[in-house]
């Protein structure tokens, strides 16, 4: 499967119609995670194709990291640059404010005058989705990023490497 950044961008949508607690980018990126994992340990498929790599403090998408990187430090792409693309489609979706804290930056979500499209998923997906929501819609981003470390595939996989 090839990384699908309007399910993702859906699925933020769904976050916020749910009003996910604490919703930054990073509990984006361990939300996203937890529905792969779960659904890929299910159904062996992801939802959302994408590349999930371990990190100190959670797992990163390989490819939504980037762009979220991109988003936080105002980069300029040249115009053929395909991450422009996955921007504007994420962008067509919902908007993204840029909050600079002491140490770091932080994404935060909002929502524009465009609807969650559940017709984007298969209906197993969608339960899945509705299943990782609800179980951690009020949690800590930190709590969150903490919880991955409680799966084997996580804690055995090395920094820097691949986990799913």
């Amino acid at each position: 499967m090839k990384f699908n950044i309007t399910k993702i961008a859906n699925a933020i949508l769904f976050m916020l119609d749910n009003k996910v607690s604490h919703l930054n980018d990073k509990k984006v990126a361990v939300l996203l995670f937890l529905m792969d994992y779960k659904h890929l340990e299910k159904f062996d498929a992801k939802i959302f194709g994408e590349t999930y790599i371990k990190s100190k403090r959670n797992p990163e998408p390989k490819t939504l990291g980037n762009i979220f990187d991109i988003i936080a430090n105002s980069e300029d792409l040249e115009e053929a640059d395909e991450r422009l693309y996955i921007i504007q489609e994420l962008l067509d979706h919902l908007d993204i404010e840029i909050l600079t804290k002491e140490k770091y930056i932080e994404l935060k979500f909002l929502k524009m005058e465009e609807e969650f499209d559940e017709s984007l998923f298969e209906k197993e997906e969608l339960k899945t989705l509705i299943k990782i929501v609800a179980q951690h819609k009020n949690k800590t981003p930190r709590k969150m990023a903490n919880l991955c470390f409680s799966i084997d595939k996580v804690r055995e996989t090395a920094n820097g490497e691949v986990i799913i």
